[in-house]
């Protein structure tokens, strides 16, 4: 917009404005915020703003609800932000029916209400809300597959990246579509061109496993390596194991490790369990078994069946202190209840070792442990 065209529309906005003409003094408090045609002053905006929205234009009332809710230019004050988008919704007015939903679902200014945030959200989403759509897709998602899946498709058409990503997720494994391989991929990759790391994972394994489409490495590893470098931890992981094995780049275990321990660090159970493996094993670091434990451990309490056992074992051989039968028959049958076959085997090997009381004791533990797990 010409700044002479700018002046002249904030000019002709102003005259109406102070006619009380309601679309006007919102329109000129959007000039004021922007600094277009006028000095930028979030003060004379939010005083426009207030003008219309007290004539009940909703736009304006749905505005000062997002000031008061992020205390921009105002004291935050959630009930008063509620106040002007129940003002505005009651009007039909999409986005103040979303924020409803939002607070309503969060239980912002009281306590969470899910059927009042579905309410809004649906209302909403009716009218064509994306980011309606896509919560409500979620709020359905575990309990009504197909209700789920009609809202996704709704606000993945729109180009929404999470929707188009969890789309990709209900196509790859038929839930509340049909399954569909090539659907799925081309759902991902709408989502991974616009920077979704989950999708950008999940486009490299298609790549890689040929999943909806022709196998490429060089796709594959592209992808791998955009996701890894933003910080995606599946991604380093997965990235990472191809350094260690040498798929597609030059071996390197420095680059594995580093990789590994990015991803270990902010929680991912398979680097945990790889670095484990590294240093029990001594690849490309010195054999550190006391090392090896932490990071098995900490794979183990996420459930990795393989880390339990290998814990279990280190246990057994008294690699870590005096041999713990009893530590390494809880191991053991938490990664065997998860269908690990070694483990299962050495499950009974140590049976034969123990005492029943050690057997018993052991057996508690794992109780134990499986239900703190759950409780997680």
């Amino acid at each position: 917009m010409a700044v002479k065209d700018a002046k002249a529309i904030a000019e002709s906005l102003k005259l109406l404005a102070d006619k009380g003409d309601a679309q006007a003094q919102y329109r000129l408090g959007l000039l004021y915020a922007r600094g277009q045609g006028v000095p930028q002053s979030p003060r004379h905006a939010l005083a426009w703003y207030r003008e219309a929205a007290e004539q009940g234009f909703a736009p304006a009332q749905c505005v000062l609800g997002n000031k008061y809710a992020s205390g921009q230019g105002v004291k935050q004050n959630l009930m008063t932000a509620f106040s002007w988008y129940l003002k505005a919704a009651e009007q039909g007015y999409a986005r103040a029916q979303f924020h409803l939903g939002v607070m309503y679902q969060e239980g912002q200014v009281a306590d969470q209400d899910g059927m009042e945030a579905e309410y809004w959200y649906f209302q909403a989403a009716e009218q064509g809300d994306a980011e309606a759509q896509l919560k409500l897709a979620g709020m359905f998602d575990g309990k009504q597959k197909y209700m789920a899946a009609t809202w996704y498709l709704k606000a993945a058409a729109q180009g929404i990246p999470q929707a188009q990503f969890v789309l990709g997720n209900k196509y790859a494994t038929g839930q509340g579509v049909r399954k569909d391989l090539a659907k799925a991929y081309d759902s991902y990759l709408k989502a991974a061109r616009q920077g979704n790391l989950r999708a950008q994972w999940k486009l490299a394994l298609a790549y890689q496993e040929g999943l909806g489409v022709d196998e490429d490495e060089t796709e594959a590893l592209e992808w791998l390596a955009k996701a890894a470098k933003a910080g995606f931890p599946p991604a380093q992981a997965s990235l990472g194991l191809r350094y260690a094995n040498g798929q597609g780049v030059a071996q390197s275990y420095p680059k594995a490790i580093f990789l590994w321990e990015k991803a270990a660090a902010k929680g991912d159970a398979e680097a945990q369990h790889n670095l484990g493996y590294l240093f029990n094993n001594g690849l490309g670091v010195a054999k550190d078994v006391r090392q090896a434990e932490i990071w098995y451990r900490l794979a183990a309490e996420q459930g990795v069946a393989e880390a339990q056992c290998i814990l279990g074992l280190l246990c057994a051989r008294g690699e870590l202190a005096e041999i713990d039968y009893v530590e390494a028959h809880k191991w053991f049958s938490i990664s065997a209840t998860a269908g690990n076959q070694a483990s299962e085997a050495n499950l009974q090997y140590a049976e034969t070792l123990m005492t029943p009381e050690q057997v018993s004791e052991a057996r508690r533990r794992a109780i134990e442990w499986r239900e703190a797990f759950k409780s997680r």
